[in-house]
């Protein structure tokens, strides 16, 4: 009789514990670098509240804006250490932990934004979200921010224009190569510092998507922008290998499908923000800018084929040619 009313005193215990621990919501902090009215931060709210309306209180996600949790130089590190579960930075943050995504840095590669898109969604690429893991770094989509322009303060027709030019880059070894097959020179700088150092001629050229060539007022200080639309600007939705997959398997899949519904709406903000940002240059009409033709865009692709050779080992001769062949020729 006792142990009868002790055995279910104590599964009674257990269950209580059990609905307890439970009941807890799994917990994700999104932390990222930049405002909340860009089209990275409209995501990260966006997703929180699809998690909110779908997974009730089996998921929390709290939303860290403007580096208020974590900043450029620490947030990799925090991700990895568990301090943080999400995070979308820029694909040039990843070098030291792969080199098979510096192909979408790769100077002239893609035709265009659709040729990018449609490369993403191809087995190839979706393998390269994947190629950190071992790093505990564990990627879930991409986030577009626009294709690259180049400006300058003279015009840049033909590849041998850029000679002698000192250009602004992210730190990138593929960036580095691009400008001095060109015989010209960069410096690398965080991306707030650019105008300044345009204003002071420290460097005379940059290459950037329009948006951010509209935000900061380039066209101030760039006489000439050239749309070559030459290469790539993405982040990476990431969360830590080790906390993703421990996430229930139900659950997991339901904040997939959460993922890839904000993932397309924050892709295609970002190609409406591009569109308006160039017409608002052109419009202000400080700056000229200079349409390639297709004879002209492929001298340019030409000048910087050695660029795609020198990396190809690095980078993985099947992942480029994957990337080449979403080309429409």
């Amino acid at each position: 009789m006792f142990k009868s009313v002790v055995t279910t005193a104590l599964s009674a215990v257990l269950l209580i514990c059990t609905s307890a621990f439970a009941a807890e919501p799994i917990v994700i902090k999104f932390s990222h670098v930049v405002a909340e009215d860009t089209p990275k931060g409209r995501g990260a709210q966006l997703f929180k509240e699809l998690v909110e309306q779908r997974l009730g209180d089996k998921v929390k996600v709290e939303v860290y804006p403007n580096s208020t949790l974590f900043g450029d130089e620490d947030e990799l590190q925090a991700l990895r250490d568990g301090k943080v579960q999400m995070l979308a930075p820029s694909l040039s943050k990843f070098d030291a932990y792969t080199k098979q995504l510096q192909v979408f840095d790769l100077p002239f590669l893609f035709d265009d934004l659709e040729a990018v898109k449609r490369f993403q969604k191809r087995e190839k690429s979706r393998e390269l979200l994947r190629s950190m893991a071992g790093h505990d770094i564990y990627g879930l989509a991409y986030w577009n921010n626009g294709m690259k322009q180049l400006s300058a303060t003279r015009a840049l027709k033909a590849p041998a224009d850029a000679k002698g030019l000192n250009f602004r880059i992210q730190p990138s070894p593929v960036l580095e190569a691009q400008f001095a097959e060109l015989g010209a020179t960069t410096s690398k700088m965080a991306f707030s510092e650019t105008l300044a150092a345009l204003q002071k001629g420290t460097v005379q050229g940059a290459e950037n998507p329009w948006s951010n060539l509209a935000s900061q007022k380039l066209d101030s200080v760039q006489p000439f922008i050239t749309e070559t639309n030459h290469g790539s600007l993405n982040y990476m939705l990431i969360s830590n290998s080790k906390f993703w997959i421990s996430i229930p398997y139900q659950v997991r899949t339901q904040l997939e499908a959460i993922i890839e519904e904000v993932s397309f709406k924050v892709n295609q903000d970002a190609e409406e923000l591009n569109r308006k940002s160039r017409e608002q240059l052109v419009a202000a009409g400080r700056a000229q800018i200079i349409t390639l033709t297709h004879e002209q865009r492929e001298a340019w692709r030409e000048a910087m084929r050695p660029v795609w050779q020198r990396f190809e080992a690095e980078i993985g001769a099947d992942v480029l040619r994957a990337a080449q062949t979403v080309n429409r020729r």
